[in-house]
Parts: structure tokens; sequence; C-alpha cells
């Protein structure tokens, strides 16, 4: 039987599934029915200094919508807790006197000032907490006050803010990463120099949802303003995903703990975290469009897949994956691959045809013998996908791999099964030389 018991960073918890620092913490309530729901942890709302911060009486959030309206995105402009700091730090306390079990993390925000993160650092761990969570991410609201991802951006503040942490906090440290900035290693490497424990990633990308083209207002709008807000849902995944594979791979960083946050509303995405190397993941939208229960399902189907797989713990898979992410120069050049279309599942949509024809490289027949008909043309295939990604039947176009021997008929090559990539191809004038 699958155990998914984690240990982060010394943090125990039964379970990987944490809530992100988001309104589902805000307060002792939601935790506690969320703890009852069976999260294994949470990370709690971002702490401030008082005076507290005021949000807007209006429109807070905003969806992006699949075809079947589904959200597959959200936008927020919500600040962090705009409760005292005291009210906050005993229902803290009282919350971990009560869940001894469950991992119980604090985000804090403050200045970038030493004093400021002095003050408040004690306060916070003399409530039993297990940890505490840099906030360098948020990118709206706190970040025109000098804050979230306005430290997030400079790696020296990073590494400086870290220091003072781990100088005046006998807690874990966990500094969480801002999207909004070019290359993500650099951070994570600051982090690391100054003695964080462990990283967070991603937080919300800075976005705009949308127009009003009958008003002329963005939306959504407060008194016919509004304001950029921090982007999340399962339509940002995809970047998480490659962020955290940067950080595991990079080696300055490699072996950094990291709690993976991004889009993860199911078991599988989760999976696909740990298999990257996440030791804990972190969810928000799929709690706020689906409540706390969803955790039974997310529960459920890891212990499912790890006993399907053989997997006994986490750490059996954890990281299982990194290894096959690289870059785009070490490629294998010699691996051939071509589309196939399997004719008694084709509905005969047509719409394989459209886009390679369209768009790719007009490798698909649309007849035989007068009869609407659709097959690859493997003397123009280049094996690049897309005709599988937009056909609606699963399975119905798969990649066929080309054995060494075979020629290969957009070339005329024989297909070599010698490693060979860009490095060293002769096309490339920077190419290695022997």
């Amino acid at each position: 039987m699958a155990d998914l018991h984690s240990n982060f960073l010394g943090i125990h918890s039964p379970n990987p599934f944490w809530l992100a620092s988001a309104p589902p913490t805000d307060k002792e309530y939601n935790v506690e029915r969320a703890f009852q729901a069976g999260w294994g942890g949470v990370v709690w709302k971002t702490l401030g200094l008082d005076p507290h911060v005021v949000n807007v009486c209006g429109p807070r959030y905003s969806t992006l919508r699949g075809a079947d309206r589904r959200i597959i995105g959200l936008n927020n402009i919500e600040l962090i807790t705009d409760r005292s700091l005291e009210t906050n730090l005993e229902e803290i306390a009282r919350i971990k006197q009560r869940w001894p079990d469950r991992a119980v993390v604090v985000s804090i925000m403050v200045p970038c000032e030493e004093e400021a993160w002095r003050w408040i650092l004690p306060q916070v761990e003399a409530t039993g907490a297990d940890g505490i969570e840099l906030n360098f991410g948020c990118p709206h609201g706190m970040s025109e006050r000098g804050m979230g991802t306005a430290v997030g951006q400079v790696p020296e503040y990073i590494e400086m803010v870290t220091r003072w942490c781990k100088q005046y906090c006998r807690l874990p440290v966990i500094v969480k990463l801002t999207p909004n900035i070019t290359d993500i290693r650099y951070p994570a490497r600051a982090a690391k120099a100054g003695g964080a424990d462990a990283v967070s990633l991603i937080n919300t990308i800075s976005s705009v949802m949308g127009v009003d083209l009958d008003q002329m207002l963005m939306t959504p709008h407060t008194g016919n303003q509004g304001s950029h807000g921090g982007y999340c849902g399962p339509a940002v995944k995809p970047i998480a995903l490659n962020m955290v594979a940067e950080i595991g791979r990079d080696a300055p960083t490699r072996g950094l703990p990291i709690s993976g946050i991004g889009g993860i509303s199911t078991w599988r995405d989760a999976a696909e975290f740990i298999a990257l190397g996440c030791g804990t993941v972190q969810v928000c939208t799929a709690v706020m469009v689906h409540g706390f229960q969803i955790v039974r399902d997310m529960i459920s189907g890891l212990e499912n897949y790890m006993d399907e797989k053989g997997f006994h713990t986490l750490e059996d898979f954890r990281g299982m994956a990194l290894g096959s992410v690289t870059d785009w120069r070490y490629l294998n050049l010699n691996h051939v691959e071509k589309a196939v279309i399997d004719q008694t599942s084709c509905i005969k949509c047509g719409r394989c045809h459209l886009v390679c024809e369209d768009t790719s490289h007009q490798a698909i027949s649309t007849n035989l013998m007068g009869e609407r008909h659709f097959a690859v043309r493997e003397e123009d295939c280049v094996g690049c996908n897309l005709c599988a990604s937009v056909c609606p039947v699963e399975n119905c176009i798969s990649l066929r791999h080309l054995q060494p021997g075979e020629v290969d008929k957009r070339t005329g090559n024989v297909v070599s099964d010698q490693y060979a990539n860009w490095t060293t191809h002769p096309n490339n004038p920077m190419a290695a030389t022997a």
C-alpha cells in the first residue's frame, strides 16, 4: 500500500498536498475545515505589518474559460491578509495545537528592512508553526510598495532578506519565487546563497484578463478602473513545470528542495511535479473552484498510481523524470518519427489535414479512390506531432519511431543508431571539433 507521508525539511505531513498561501488559508475557520477534509498542510495567507492592508470592495477575481466553461485560468488582485497580525498569530497557534500532525507554514511579506524581519520572525516562531515562506512573488498591489515581486526580481535582495531570516529564525525558510522574471535560475541561486532551506514556485503571473469592448473598459474593473493581477490555474502548469525543472537541473541549485505550485488540479498534476523533483505540492485555484474536498480524489488517485507502479513512498519516484529534461542542442538529431493515423478510429473530421496543410508540412492526403480518407505521406512528414495534438479522438494519431536501418523517405537517408546533436552537426558554425 502506498505511503503518502511527506518529510519536507523535517516538516512532516500525512500527504504532500498543501494549500498554497491564498484566500483558502486566510483564517482559522478555513484551515480547520481544510484539515478535516484531509489536506496534509497549509501555507497560511501572507502576514504583513500593522496597520493591515486594505482590499478593494469590488471584483477581485476574473476567469479564463474553455469552450465547455471550465475554468482554465484565474486572475486575482487580492492582497495579503487584511486582518491584524495579532489575530492571525493567535489563530495559527490554535490550529497548530489542534493539528500537530499537519504542516503549518506561515507566509510573510514585510518591507525590505532588516528591523522589520527581526521584529516579526520571533512572533511567528512562537506560534509553533513548522516553517516560514518568504513571499517574493506577489505581482500586484504589494509590489508597488517595494515588496513581493519587487524583491523577487532582484537576486541581491532575495539573498539579503533570506540571510536575515536565517539569522533571526530557527524555522526552515522557504523562498517563494516569482515567475515574472527572465531566468528563474538566478533568483533560485540567490535564495540558496542566502541559506534558504527550500524554494517554492511559481507564484502568479502578471496579467490583464480582458477588455469589455462595449464599454471599452478592462475587466474586471472597480469604478471604471482596473489593475493587472496575478494569473494562476491549469493554464500556468507548463510554465511552472519548466521553472521547476530548470532549478532542478541547474548545477548551483541541483538538490535544493522544491515545493511545487502552479495549476495543480489533479493527482496526475501533482505526480508530474514530484517526478520533476518536488517534495510537496501546493494547490490554490482548484480549491477555489471545487472546494476543499477535492483533496480526497487527489489522495486516492496518487495512492492508486503508486500502487500500480510499485512505488511505496514518494521518494521512490521523486525526481525520476528530471534527467529527461535537457537543452535543445543535446536532442538526438538521428532520432526519426513519423505520424500514423489509425483508420479504425478516425472519424474523418479532417482537422489533421487542415492544420498540416495550412501551417505545417503538407504531409496528409485527403482521399483514397475518391473517398474521404486521411493518411500520412511519410516522404513529407517530419514527426512534428501537430496532427496528433489537434485530433479530437484520443490515440487516433500516434508517432512511429523509425528503427536503425530503415530509410527516412523524406531525406532518403538510412536511419542511424548513432547519437548526434547540434553541438557537433556540420551545419552548426560553432560545432565542437575533435
